[in-house]
């Protein structure tokens, strides 16, 4: 009977984790309506699965389901990110104080590593690199603050910033910026300053609204 039941939940979870990838890549657009008999066929599966899966991005503000309309994939809008971001600068510089206070040696070293990573990657322009050793770092420091509830409503925030079609590290600067900002940020948690390190945090989230903020108007100007 427990095998029975497992199935049909790794089943809308298989399927939720296929349709976040194919949202985050953009192959399901922003606004784009979700075509449920097309995507039964193209998985081979019972409409069941795939509407559970549909709450669950629905849950996570991937998708929007719309009474008699159906599901479309959510549009986030410049006042969205402008709330986004405020929020996630209150959360990631509780993180950063927190952590700042909590860290052990070990912590600490494992930032320092991390940061080494981000400082290699600006060096040689590798901004996939860099984006990736920036994601590490920002986990490293929410794994340190250790506040699971934290972790999990700036985890279902990020999600949402992925529907932008722009990443802040394609702003002309902003690499070599946010380099300098995560400097700042690991000099206040090695020496301690649980003050200094959430403000840090905090301008370091608003420098990349901004830039998200400078791609969008370019892009306006250009079309």
């Amino acid at each position: 009977m427990n095998a029975t039941r497992i199935a049909p939940m790794a089943l809308y979870q298989e399927v939720a984790e296929r349709l976040r990838e194919r949202i985050f890549a953009h192959e399901l657009k922003p606004g784009a309506w979700i075509d449920e008999q097309a995507l039964t066929e193209h998985y081979g599966i019972s409409r069941t699965p795939l509407r559970e899966a549909l709450k669950v991005l629905a849950s996570e503000g991937l998708v929007t389901l719309k009474p008699r309309r159906g599901c479309y994939v959510t549009e986030i809008s410049e006042r969205d990110l402008d709330e986004i971001f405020t929020v996630m600068g209150l959360l990631e510089g509780q993180c950063a104080r927190d952590a700042t206070v909590q860290a052990n040696a070990a912590d600490l070293k494992a930032l320092e590593r991390i940061h080494a990573d981000l400082e290699a990657a600006a060096a040689g322009g590798d901004i996939n690199g860099f984006f990736e050793a920036n994601q590490s770092f920002h986990h490293q420091v929410q794994t340190i603050a250790d506040n699971r509830w934290l972790l999990h409503v700036i985890d279902d925030l990020r999600k949402v910033i992925k529907l932008s079609r722009h990443h802040s590290l394609f702003s002309e600067g902003r690499l070599e910026q946010s380099l300098t900002e995560h400097r700042r940020i690991l000099k206040a948690m090695l020496a301690r300053d649980a003050d200094e390190a959430e403000l840090a945090m905090r301008e370091h989230i608003a420098s990349g609204r901004k830039a998200l903020a400078r791609i969008a108007a370019a892009r306006t100007e250009a079309a």
